[in-house]
Parts: C-alpha cells; sequence; structure tokens
C-alpha cells in the first residue's frame, strides 16, 4: 500500500508538515536526511539548518529561561537517546550558565519529537530520486528501497553558500554566519566590528542590517565595483557605518575554541598583499542554493533553482498531490517560523487535496 504522505526533508518546515499531517490521521512517513560526509559537506544533515545555528532569539514561544530549567524540559521532553544529543549545554564543562534563548539543536530535537509523539515515522535516509510522472508516486531511498505516496511534501530547505575555508568551517556558529538577521542581535556582535562578504543585494542586505547593532560593518568584495542594485550600492555607499574594501578576498578567518572569531586575514585581488581586520563575526551573503538537485526536472524551478509554487497562497506545485515547504520554495525570508507556516500550509493543502480525491 502506497503511504498517504511523504514527507522529505526535516527543518522547521518538514516537521511542522509532519504534525500537522500526523494529528490529522495521515500517519506521515519522514525522510529526515542520511547521515553522510557529503551531506555534513552541504549542509543537509538531519534537522537542517537551523541545527547548524546557537541562541534563536526570534522563534515565538521560546523567550530567555534559565539554562538549568531548559535542562529539566530537555530531559523530560527526550528519549534518553536524542538527549545525549544536548546534554553538553545543561551537564559538564560546556554547561551554559544563567538565562539563554532556546539554540537550535534544541528546538530541532523539540520540534521532531513532537512529530513522533504524534504518530510520524521517520527514516534516517535521503530520497535520491524520484518519480512523479505517474501515480502513486515513486521515491527512491539512498540507501534503501523504492517507497511509492500518494502525496509528496518536499521540504528539503536551502543550504548557505560559504567560501570553503578550514578557518571558516572551524568558527560556523562561533562568529561565522550566514544569516544576520538570525544572529545579529546576539551578545558577541553588539558594538563590536563585523565582516560582511559578498557585493550583491543579499550582502548589502545583510551589512544594513547589521548597522543595527555593530560599531563597523566591513564588506569585504573581490572586484572594484559592487553587483548590487544602483539602489543598494548607494545605500552602501552612503551610510557612516558601512567600509567597503574593494579588490579583497577573505584568505583566513581568526580567532580561538574560547573567544570565537577575532578577526579575519584579507588578500589583495589585485597585488596579492594582506592585512588583517579585527572584528567579532564574518557574515557570508553570496546566496543560498535550494536542495533541488534531486527532483531531476521533476518538478518546475525558477531561474535559481527554488521550487515554484504554481497557485497564490497555496503550496501547490507543477505537479498535482506534490507540495512544497520552506526554503526549498522561499528564497526571499528564509526564517525558520516562515518555514514552520509553509510546513503547516502544506500539510493543510495534501490533506485536502487528499480528502478530495477519496483517500
Amino acid at each position: 500500500m502506497p503511504e498517504k504522505v511523504v514527507i522529505i526533508g526535516s527543518g522547521p518546515a518538514g516537521w511542522t508538515a509532519a504534525i500537522y499531517a500526523a494529528r490529522a490521521g495521515l500517519t506521515p512517513l519522514v525522510f529526515e536526511g542520511a547521515l553522510t560526509p557529503d551531506n555534513q559537506d552541504k549542509g543537509t544533515l538531519p534537522l537542517g539548518q537551523l541545527n547548524l545555528t546557537t541562541e534563536v532569539e526570534n522563534f515565538p514561544g521560546w523567550p530567555f529561561v534559565d539554562n538549568a530549567a531548559l535542562g529539566q524540559f530537555a530531559k523530560s521532553a527526550l528519549p534518553a537517546e536524542r538527549y545525549v544529543n544536548v546534554q553538553h549545554n545543561y551537564e559538564g564543562k560546556r554547561a551554559h550558565q544563567g538565562k539563554r534563548a532556546a539554540f537550535g539543536p534544541e528546538l530541532m530535537e523539540f520540534m521532531r519529537q513532537q512529530a513522533l509523539n504524534f504518530g510520524t515515522r521517520i527514516i534516517t535516509d535521503d530520497i535520491a530520486e524520484v518519480d512523479f510522472g505517474k501515480h502513486p508516486f515513486k521515491l527512491k531511498q539512498l540507501e534503501g528501497p523504492t517507497h511509492e505516496a500518494l502525496a509528496v511534501i518536499v521540504a528539503t530547505g536551502a543550504r548557505a553558500n560559504y567560501l570553503g575555508l578550514p578557518s571558516e568551517t572551524r568558527f560556523k556558529n562561533n562568529g561565522v554566519s550566514a544569516c544576520a538577521v538570525c544572529d545579529g542581535a546576539l551578545p558577541r556582535f553588539k558594538s563590536k566590528p563585523l565582516v560582511v562578504v559578498g557585493g550583491g543585494d543579499s550582502a548589502i542586505e545583510e551589512a544594513s542590517y547589521l548597522t543595527k547593532f555593530a560599531s563597523q560593518v566591513y564588506l569585504i568584495h573581490r572586484r572594484d565595483q559592487l553587483r548590487a542594485s544602483k539602489i543598494m550600492q548607494q545605500r552602501a555607499l552612503e551610510h557612516p557605518r558601512i567600509t567597503i574594501k574593494w579588490n579583497r578576498v577573505v584568505d583566513e578567518v581568526l580567532g580561538s575554541d574560547e573567544a570565537g572569531v577575532t578577526g579575519v586575514r584579507l588578500k589583495s585581488t589585485a597585488d596579492g598583499t594582506k592585512e588583517e581586520l579585527e572584528c567579532t563575526g564574518m557574515f557570508l551573503g553570496i546566496g543560498h542554493t535550494p536542495n533541488t538537485a534531486f527532483l531531476k526536472g521533476q518538478l518546475e524551478l525558477d531561474a535559481a533553482g527554488y521550487i515554484v509554487w504554481t497557485t497564490k497562497h497555496r503550496t501547490f506545485t507543477s505537479v498535482e498531490g506534490v507540495f512544497s515547504a520552506g526554503d526549498v520554495s522561499d528564497s526571499h525570508y528564509r526564517q525558520a517560523v516562515t518555514a514552520a507556516g509553509t510546513g503547516c500550509m502544506a500539510a493543510l493543502d495534501a490533506e485536502r487535496w487528499l480528502a478530495e480525491k477519496g483517500w
């Protein structure tokens, strides 16, 4: 028998879709991603991009709370085999002290468990190939059999583009970020110099947003002119707290495990000379890549590779019975709360579509 609903992806969109689908009695099956080195390099491991963040201050319902209280909550809410994934936050030398917001890995573990509580089934693997040309739809596991589904929700997200430096990887979530809106207000960045890498609209938006918190924002661009739209260029050039470092690339991110990022070493693209800038954070503004390669032309994508919603205010895709949610279709907002919202929408759309078909 085919599955009623299969959900591909395990970020806020995927788990929210699972919670709604499970509560509707659809017994969803979630493919949360494979624990592979390739997925680690791409940032597509189980629990999504939010699992790679530190404090999540902008998700409603999670105000600052004492770390010990969060520890008690996690120990009560999670089974022992999942609690170990977040245990270091509450116990031992790495335990946090005082009040804080929930960390990304905690929030994702809680979402996952909430979906499980309502009867969601989970397979820790990727879907490597799909066939949406006939119904029921066919989905081939990376390391396993082919599954059939009456409805599918694609919630595979989009990964931030990074420079690929070993030092950058070392300091991810310890001063290196790809989301100013997510992390810019954190204490480590307030009233401190920060670096933004890029020259397009995304980079200017990141830099402009960070001026709300930083003492100075350095915009690092490899060329002698920006790629951003004229109005965005003007905004950057005229802002008193944005300094553009032309013809420069980041050669190395500097810091320590204890302090996190303390600076960056820049290299000139003109003559190869190097210089160091003091900063407490480096933000990447060089775009995102939606995780849609596995679809191989089965759904309509836009020019950047995002799944197209074909009906206004609905999560419908170009194939009837296939829905999408979260950052895999959203190149504009890219927030946990908006992803969760569209996860809810996709589950409701799938439920109503199945009911109309009599399934």
